[in-house]
């Protein structure tokens, strides 16, 4: 036994994932590095290094939540910080209930998230020629309307760390009522 990087995520539907590539493809130019498509999804909760041992309490207790399906939708482009641009992300709306219901089940082995925003990272940004004009350019950045998807599930998955990028492979499966 040891440990694994571990994160809870909601994977992206393929056809939403095509209409991401187009919004990334369509990003003013930087440096640094545009997310994979396989490697798109919305973060609930990031464990971090976790003994696997925890792991197996972590599975059962995920096991435990009872949510319904729902629909959830990109609704904007941004980044975190205009002052220093490092991510490039797309907000995913009405993920907060499920995030919450899984902090709150997990509270007592992990620290509850201080300000989730649901986001899915399209781009990792190390270096802008012109920051004004990127975040010029990124604001004019149209997201198509009707980007939504149902949620019927959530996964615990772990990452690996590999020098041309992560590797995430499902860890287990939740699905949702």
């Amino acid at each position: 036994m040891g440990f694994l990087r571990a994160f809870i995520s909601v994977d992206i539907p393929e056809n939403i994932l095509k209409e991401i590539e187009k919004i990334q493809k369509k990003l003013p130019a930087f440096e640094g590095k545009i997310t994979e498509l396989e490697n798109l999804h919305l973060t609930l909760k990031f464990l971090g290094n976790v003994d696997e041992k925890i792991l197996i309490e972590v599975k059962r207790r995920l096991k435990e939540i009872k949510y319904k399906k729902f629909e959830a939708k990109i609704s904007e482009i941004g980044v975190f910080s205009p002052s220093y641009v490092k991510i490039v992300w797309v907000k995913l709306d009405n993920c907060y209930d499920l995030q919450r219901i899984i902090d709150e089940k997990l509270e007592d082995i992990f620290k509850k998230e201080e300000r989730f925003m649901g986001h899915i990272t399209i781009a990792r940004v190390k270096y802008i020629k012109n920051k004004k004009y990127f975040l010029g350019e990124l604001k004019k950045t149209e997201i198509p309307d009707g980007l939504k998807f149902k949620v019927k599930n959530f996964k615990l998955k772990k990452s690996e760390l590999k020098p041309e990028g992560p590797i995430h492979k499902i860890i287990e499966e939740y699905r949702l009522e």
